[in-house]
């Protein structure tokens, strides 16, 4: 009795070793649960509840990464923006140089490297009528240096997608800088570390007097 035990032992192991197979499972239960199908790109499927693979974002969920943006697409968003908007980032050397860095390689072929609307598509006239920064009748601000790039306007279009937050922020930089030296301005001094430090305690102090206390228990 004992050597047939040791016999079906045996026969089972080496059936065990013999179906064993280290690149795949040898038996799946309900492998709808851990394997997912594979959808192709904007195929149709009846899965989907519009008959589509690729789906819209779920009506007020935000993209990781992504901020939203306060000001309209209007003309109203855009006076507004050009009044209100501020530059959050502090105006360094750094920020100047990623500024006239993005500046080259979005802005430049219209705008011109001075900024005085004499790209090299100007140049070319393959297109016409781009004012220079130091236009009067501009008046451009650096809320409407952002707004104009995160919407486009007129023939300019949104660079939104080429460009992130900060991106747009350190154009903006660049660009009132490109206006100071076309209206014979003085350099804008850089800020240090120390002016930051004073900058962000202020922020502080502010921010704690605008905080409410709330009792505790």
């Amino acid at each position: 009795m004992k050597t047939i035990k040791i016999a079906v032992a045996l026969i089972a192991a080496t059936l065990s070793v013999g179906c064993f197979n280290k690149d795949s499972r040898n038996y799946e239960f309900f492998p709808d649960m851990y394997e997912s199908v594979g959808y192709e790109t904007y195929g149709e499927y009846e899965a989907f509840g519009n008959g589509q693979e690729a789906q819209t974002p779920v009506e007020g969920t935000i993209a990781r990464g992504w901020k939203p943006y306060a000001y309209p697409n209007t003309i109203e968003g855009f006076a507004q923006a050009k009044k209100e908007l501020k530059n959050p980032l502090p105006y360094t050397e750094d920020n100047l140089n990623k500024g006239k860095e993005l500046y080259t390689i979005y802005c430049a072929i219209c705008h011109g490297d001075k900024g005085d609307g004499k790209g090299n598509l100007v140049k070319r006239e393959k297109i016409l009528g781009i004012p220079s920064y130091d236009d009067m009748g501009r008046a451009i601000t650096e809320g409407g240096v952002y707004h104009v790039s995160y919407y486009g306007l007129n023939t300019m279009g949104s660079y939104a997608a080429q460009t992130n937050e900060e991106e747009r922020w350190q154009i903006a930089h660049y660009v009132m800088d490109l206006k100071a030296q076309l209206e014979g301005k003085p350099k804008r001094a850089f800020e240090t570390k120390a002016s930051l430090k004073e900058q962000k305690e202020i922020i502080s102090e502010v921010t704690a007097q605008e905080t409410p206390v709330t009792a505790t228990h």
